[in-house]
């Protein structure tokens, strides 16, 4: 199947989750899992990805690879860079959007900034998600009571052009339990006056009923890395623990790529209820 872009998946019948690839093998079980449950997915890299591969074309190459070997609809998108020339980069290897985060900037240096990045992406072709305010987890917008004010966030996406708004309504980044308290009314007003549609960062944080709920008040790109890396982790242990003298990575990588792969079926199911 060709390359999808995100902007492609808006208006289908179902909210589109996102999830992170660090390795081959996490693009390889997501696919798996969007290719048994029907569902389109997205594959994202992040910055941080990057940086451990020490350049974007590998992992890159491999999730556009993977992407478009698939037989459901897949995007392959960069998850918070902060450098305009990431973006550029994945802009020239072939990604359907990327996500430009100058959060950490003053406000007028972010919006700036990101309507540059969404002017030259959209010369592209490429789609543009963006942030108000620094993302949770990194002791920003989605820190404790943090919360995106419904119109400013109208405000700049009318000053930015983005297509894609991560918000604050709960969730933070990185958390290992799944108990993150979302504001259900917040979510619904902000799909009702933000005019394009809303990303849920941190989600790895909530629970099943709770991203269920965001869903069905307005949420439409659900970001999941924690919870995938935290099956892919405890599948390799338990393989090594049982095999002490074990030293092919295929047998104790292939094991956390299978649990990856159940769990991202399973969250699929909860999220297209």
């Amino acid at each position: 199947m060709p390359l999808v872009q995100l902007r492609e998946m808006i208006g289908g019948p179902a909210p589109v989750p996102a999830f992170n690839v660090i390795q081959v093998e996490h693009a390889e079980a997501i696919a798996a899992a969007a290719q048994e449950t029907g569902a389109s997915v997205v594959l994202q890299i992040s910055e941080n990805a990057v940086r451990y591969h020490g350049s974007l074309r590998p992992i890159g190459a491999a999730a556009l690879s993977v992407a478009a070997s698939a037989s459901t609809p897949i995007a392959v998108h960069l998850d918070h860079a902060t450098s305009e020339e990431l973006v550029r980069e994945a802009v020239r290897i072939g990604f359907g959007s990327v996500m430009f985060d100058a959060s950490a900037c003053p406000h007028d240096e972010n919006v700036a900034r990101t309507a540059e990045v969404v002017r030259r992406c959209h010369e592209a072709g490429v789609g543009v998600e963006a942030e108000l305010g620094e993302i949770g987890g990194k002791d920003g917008v989605h820190a404790p009571g943090v919360r995106t004010d419904p119109d400013d966030a109208a405000a700049y996406v009318a000053a930015t052009g983005v297509d894609f708004l991560a918000v604050a309504v709960g969730s933070s980044h990185a958390m290992l339990t799944r108990d993150a308290e979302l504001d259900f009314e917040l979510i619904a007003l902000l799909h009702k006056t933000v005019p394009v549609p809303l990303v849920l960062h941190g989600s790895s944080g909530v629970a099943d009923e709770s991203l269920a709920a965001a869903v069905r008040s307005g949420m439409w790109k659900i970001n999941i890395a924690t919870q995938l890396n935290k099956h892919f982790t405890a599948s390799v242990r338990t393989v090594l623990d049982d095999h002490p003298t074990l030293v092919d990575p295929r047998r104790y990588l292939g094991a956390g790529r299978e649990a990856m792969s159940a769990e991202v079926a399973r969250l699929i199911r909860v999220l297209e209820g």
